[in-house]
């Protein structure tokens, strides 16, 4: 296991190092400066803002001042609000996009585990295809376009939830739903075809011959062998959860981290479009790490031999 996780960790450290350097070439390699604008129209002003902000080195260089500002978690002043630096927009908008993603994972493995379920255990019933329906239209629709839908009834038309800003419990009940109901409907079909296939094994006939009652053999002999490709797909839930939820805040104008990536790019505010994107890259690769981890530790028939450490 020690090697495994080595090993996991190696390619960590490289898949997020080509991620710095696939968005640094991107940066420099987009025409123009961010300081071409009316504003700024002075020859002048431009060459001492972009030395100011080291643009005006090579790129070589350029990109040994950006991996060290990296490596020491420093990644300097935002170029569209001086006065604050990338590390004070991380630190405001995180905890917000955290919040939200974490209550989001919540209500999605939550809803979409006891939806798979019901609808396995009253299979071809009406439980089963009321729920498999709501799966299928919440895979159906984008969030972004379910997130327009929610607003103009449950807030405009009915007036039940708040319509944007995040300063209480009921302002996240909307972007909630919004981002949770494509994740708990891939939860709830993959739940429901392995609940159905784990019901058939002869370890669950055995437990229903000793006379064990229903709950008593989905909690503790069927549901944890079912959760084990749930658990598989829990990183790429969390990578569109994660990437979704830029959209989600920028249509609730909730003040997380999708605010300030999406102005970052329409201002080319490199420092914070780099910050970001190595700080969420960073973030989703720690997450997909743990539930590797997660994985291995609830499935002991996963055996990590000197092959798979290699």
């Amino acid at each position: 296991m020690l090697k495994y996780i080595v090993k996991k960790l190696f390619i960590m450290v490289i898949t997020l190092w080509i991620i710095i350097t696939l968005t640094f070439v991107l940066m420099v390699s987009v025409p123009g400066s961010p300081f071409n604008s009316e504003t700024n129209s002075n020859e002048i002003v431009q060459e001492n803002l972009e030395k100011h902000y080291n643009l005006d080195k090579p790129y070589h260089i350029q990109y040994l001042l950006y991996l060290k500002s990296i490596i020491t978690l420093d990644f300097g002043p935002s170029i569209k609000q001086p006065n604050q630096t990338v590390n004070d927009l991380l630190g405001r908008g995180f905890p917000i996009s955290f919040e939200l993603g974490i209550v989001t994972i919540i209500v999605a493995v939550i809803s979409g585990i006891i939806l798979g379920i019901l609808a396995a255990l009253r299979h071809n019933g009406i439980i089963d295809y009321l729920a498999m329906g709501i799966a299928v239209l919440g895979i159906s629709i984008p969030n972004f376009i379910l997130a327009t839908l929610l607003i103009q009834k449950l807030a405009v038309d009915w007036e039940i939830f708040p319509v944007a800003t995040w300063s209480s419990p009921l302002h996240m009940v909307l972007p909630v739903l919004a981002l949770a109901t494509g994740p708990m409907a891939i939860i709830a079909r993959l739940t429901r075809s392995t609940m159905l296939e784990v019901l058939t094994q002869d370890y669950i006939k055995m437990a229903r011959a000793k006379g064990l009652t229903p709950w008593k053999i989905i909690v503790k002999h069927a549901l944890r062998n079912a959760l084990m490709p749930v658990i598989t797909i829990m990183g790429t839930l969390l990578a569109g959860i994660l990437t979704g939820s830029f959209v989600i805040e920028q249509i609730f104008a909730i003040p997380g981290m999708g605010k300030y990536f999406v102005e970052s790019i329409n201002h080319r505010d490199y420092p914070v479009i780099m910050g970001t994107t190595v700080f969420y890259s960073a973030f989703l690769i720690i997450m997909l790490f743990l539930v590797d981890i997660a994985y291995g530790l609830l499935d002991p028939r996963m055996k990590v031999n000197k092959k798979e450490g290699e």
